[in-house]
């Protein structure tokens, strides 16, 4: 398996000479900013309305808790994300004077054909761990939505679930990636920094530590493939893909936090729960890890039906 670096050398030296250390900070903050203005409005108007209006949902008396487990406080919760986009917009608009394209990729375009190969080859093997995960832990049971609202709220979720992930990419493979990059040659900086914050916002302070651990390894994991796909393809297209199909099956499948679990088919024993162990914990990490592995091969091995960066096919 060869990996080709010329499309992310011309990615790498894409921006413009106001990409600077002190501009990439003032951006990052002003992404930092919008999105959690976003969350906070979300969160506040979200709960009062769930309270005001008694929308269905789980009822503790922690109100915003309560809120953020009911359905309509998930979808809610991913649109807070269009915090991340409009805060891009901004830093690349005022900051960087460049468009917001500029992020996709040396074309400006999301590469449509590397988009479904990365959603195709991570449906695929996250069902893969699936059935690993299911012989650890066969505790799944059918999920509390009727199946005719699993199909009238597919597209939202789909639609939701994608401005989601595109923005994280657009933030931690684009934007911090990109600039990064240009500033510097080393991959620890530009691929492991943005890589370990990205990681770091996915601790659960209510699971335990070696549960925390073994999320987070396999997260990590999963970040370095996207980076990898940025780095083999000079776009984003293949790590929105791939991105999406990891949550979908999440948010829609088969769920394994309490949290989001509202819309998925299936619950799986919750990781934020009680009663895994070290070991559990282990052998989840070595799933996540495994998954990414040949996620890996079908998107880069040079015989796949899947292999990204070998064709010209554009969205937008």
């Amino acid at each position: 398996m060869t990996i080709e670096n010329t499309a992310f050398e011309g990615y790498r030296h894409s921006p413009n000479e106001k990409t600077t250390l002190l501009r990439l900070f003032a951006g990052s903050a002003t992404v930092i900013a919008l999105w959690m203005a976003m969350t906070a409005l979300v969160l506040f108007a979200g709960t009062y309305a769930y309270i005001a209006w008694r929308l269905p949902g789980p009822s503790t008396g922690r109100y915003m808790q309560d809120f953020l487990a009911s359905p309509v406080g998930i979808l809610s919760a991913l649109t807070s994300f269009a915090g991340i986009w409009i805060g891009l917009w901004m830093a690349m608009r005022f900051v960087h004077g460049e468009p917001l394209s500029a992020l996709f990729g040396v074309s400006r375009r999301i590469a449509g054909g590397d988009f479904l190969k990365g959603l195709v080859a991570v449906l695929i093997t996250s069902l893969f761990s699936e059935v690993l995960l299911y012989w650890l832990q066969p505790e799944i049971v059918r999920g509390p939505i009727a199946f005719s609202y699993w199909l009238l709220f597919l597209i939202p979720i789909v639609l939701l679930a994608f401005l989601q992930t595109s923005s994280e990419e657009m933030l931690f493979r684009g934007y911090l990636l990109r600039g990064l990059a240009y500033r510097f040659r080393s991959p620890l900086i530009w691929a492991v920094l943005p890589g370990l914050l990205f990681t770091s916002l996915h601790w659960n302070s209510s699971s335990t530590l070696a549960i925390n651990a073994c999320v987070l390894v396999s997260i990590g994991a999963f970040a370095l493939l996207l980076t990898l796909l940025v780095y083999v393809t000079g776009n984003l297209g293949a790590g929105f893909g791939a991105h999406l199909g990891n949550n979908l099956t999440g948010f829609l499948l088969i769920s394994h936090q309490e949290g989001y679990n509202g819309f998925a088919l299936l619950n799986a024993k919750p990781l934020e729960g009680p009663g895994w162990t070290n070991w559990d914990a282990v052998l989840i990490a070595a799933i996540g890890i495994v998954s990414t592995l040949l996620t890996m091969l079908l998107l880069l091995h040079r015989r796949s039906p899947l292999r990204v960066g070998t064709n010209k096919q554009s969205l937008g």
